[in-house]
């Protein structure tokens, strides 16, 4: 679970009764794509010819380019955590990743999800020894992407919700 019970209305479209912009929030689906995209390469060496992440997160740049609506990301972000679900470690987190950067569309605050997940496949990578190192590598890569508008509600956000995200937010 990602989500949290109260949502923040910083992370709700103004439309939506929260204070959000469509900029914004088309920062948060880009920045979600490249965390998931980073880690892309660990489902597609498990499985090369499932195109279902790639194309999650192919989609969530199409809404915010205005090529797609979000119904469509959102239904390629579930279409990639469907292709999670029988496998297991990084490629699994990987594909959720994914998933979760495709559902930024719908709820903004998915794009921790992506995060988290890339994080946790980052870690699952690596032997056990090496997997916090790789989880702090990881979680510093993805700050440095934040875009400069979003960088501070997102570092919040993050605080806010770190135990919601299996921790993985401590770098």
């Amino acid at each position: 679970m990602i989500l949290p019970r109260v949502r923040d209305p910083r992370l709700v479209t103004i439309r939506r009764g929260g204070t959000l912009t469509d900029a914004d929030h088309h920062l948060l689906a880009l920045w979600a794509a490249a965390c998931a995209e980073h880690v892309l390469p660990l489902f597609e060496s498990a499985r090369p010819a499932d195109p279902r992440p790639r194309a999650a997160i192919e989609a969530a740049r199409a809404w915010v380019r205005g090529e797609l609506p979000m119904m469509q990301a959102r239904a390629a972000g579930g279409h990639a955590m469907g292709a999670a679900r029988d496998l297991r470690g990084a490629a699994r987190h990987a594909a959720y990743a994914a998933g979760q950067a495709g559902a930024v569309a719908h709820v903004a605050e998915h794009d921790l999800g992506a995060a988290a997940y890339a994080i946790k496949a980052s870690r699952a990578a690596v032997p056990d020894a090496e997997r916090e190192a790789a989880g702090r590598a990881e979680c510093r890569w993805q700050r440095d992407q934040l875009p400069p508008a979003v960088r501070e509600l997102v570092l919040d956000d993050q605080r806010r919700r770190n135990e919601l995200c299996w921790s993985v937010f401590d770098c």
